[in-house]
């Protein structure tokens, strides 16, 4: 385990804490050490960072300087195994608590001991650039740059000279030479975001500097050796986009040495919770207090099917941080998705919307926006449940599965919706 040390009173007195988060803890990596201590303790490191634990009749957590507090009531709720690890690793790297995520993140820190070039594919908002991230800082250049470029974020005109160069005069308005993101990224690792919506002639272009370790320039006559290391991410089924043309093979297997495959969101239910404190940690008003979330809040988290992965996720803390502003404890009204729940033949719940939402809160006096707000996460959630079911056939046991609840979780959601008007599938 790396950076991460207990004090004995620790061990002894969160001895469940400490168990769960040893299957957690030890796939995981830090750039800074970490100490944990209970809130008796003297003996902490203080040189690291301390996080003080305590059994409280109260949850809560708080930063303070690199370290923070922790109080929890159950040692074996998610809520604190996973406000720990948000505690551990927020801004150190990956967070996660799923076997699937944790062998990623494994795999991830034998890869960066290699030179070996890195493919990782996944969906929108999965992290890919948070693992590249951590492949650097785990290499043997950490201490080099770390460029990133989105591909797609570049005009096409422009992208070859900010990839590789160009010489004064080469173009119009080429005012001055510059140097390009390769030489930019010499002796470190260049990540190439989204290489899938690189032009053709580009890739061809790519291809000879990853082969000969040279870039050339626009407009100079001889190359220029550089020391990269690639990792590139994609969002496309790239075999795909080679077999349609779009992609060129020859380049494909020379990034594809080892690929990487990031799961979206609801395919690693585990790292929600953990995830959704890292969010408030990251975004929670300096010198405010921090809302719980509770139980049932998580379970409204866990019953949705993430179509914008951990983007998304922190889009929702984010709201659920304004919307429980004041209050100890965020609960399921504090929660609105991105994606409007589609009711199919509901008459008296119409589709709720991010504006409507919003309206609610600004609009909202009294007890009128906690209504309003339940409405729309039971809508959002009764959308989440549908298009899983119709996922998998209508198979219950499946969808349950699938969402990480359990399947008697399931058949409670599903005859509250009904209660509630909304019309649901056949489901067996």
């Amino acid at each position: 385990m790396h950076g991460l040390t207990k004090t004995t009173s620790f061990s002894r007195k969160h001895g469940s804490l400490d168990s769960r988060l040893a299957g957690i803890a030890s796939s995981l990596f830090m750039k800074r050490p970490v100490t944990l201590a209970d809130d008796s303790d003297t003996s902490a490191n203080r040189d690291a960072r301390s996080i003080v634990v305590a059994r409280s009749d109260a949850a809560a957590f708080s930063r303070s300087g690199q370290g923070g507090t922790l109080y929890y009531k159950d040692p074996n709720a998610e809520s604190s195994i996973a406000a720990l690890v948000a505690m551990i690793y927020a801004g150190q790297g990956p967070v996660a608590a799923d076997p699937a995520m944790l062998s990623i993140i494994a795999l991830a820190d034998r890869l960066a001991r290699t030179e070996i070039p890195v493919l990782i594919n996944g969906p929108t908002g999965t992290g890919k650039e948070v693992l590249s991230t951590f492949i650097h800082a785990r290499s043997d250049r950490a201490d080099k740059p770390f460029i990133a470029v989105n591909c797609a974020a570049i005009p096409e005109t422009m992208l070859e000279a900010m990839l590789f160069g160009h010489e004064k005069g080469s173009f119009t308005g080429a005012n001055a030479a510059g140097e390009g993101f390769f030489r930019a990224a010499d002796g470190g690792t260049l990540l190439l975001d989204e290489i899938a919506e690189m032009p053709l002639s580009l890739q061809a272009k790519l291809l000879r500097a990853l082969q000969e370790g040279e870039v050339v320039p626009i407009g100079a006559t001889r190359p220029v050796k550089v020391d990269v290391r690639i990792i590139a991410c994609a969002n496309r089924d790239l075999p795909h986009e080679v077999e349609q043309g779009r992609f060129r093979a020859d380049l494909f297997y020379r990034l594809n040495v080892f690929p990487v495959s990031m799961p979206a969101l609801r395919e690693r239910p585990a790292d929600i919770a953990p995830l959704a404190f890292t969010m408030l940690l990251r975004h929670a008003p300096k010198g405010e207090a921090m809302p719980w979330i509770g139980d049932a809040a998580l379970d409204t988290l866990r019953a949705y099917a993430w179509p914008g992965n951990v983007r998304e996720l922190e889009n929702v803390m984010r709201r659920a941080l304004l919307l429980a502003q004041g209050q100890s404890e965020i609960a399921p009204e504090h929660i609105v998705f991105d994606m409007a729940a589609r009711p199919v033949a509901c008459e008296t719940a119409p589709a709720a919307t991010m504006p409507d939402a919003m309206e609610a809160v600004a609009d909202a006096k009294g007890q009128a926006a906690p209504a309003k707000l339940s409405k729309i996460v039971k809508l959002s959630e009764a959308r989440a449940i549908m298009d899983t079911l119709e996922s998998v056939g209508g198979h219950r046991a499946n969808a349950a599965r699938a969402l990480g609840i359990s399947e008697r979780t399931l058949r409670y959601r599903l005859a509250s919706f009904r209660e509630a008007g909304i019309a649901m599938g056949a489901a067996r």
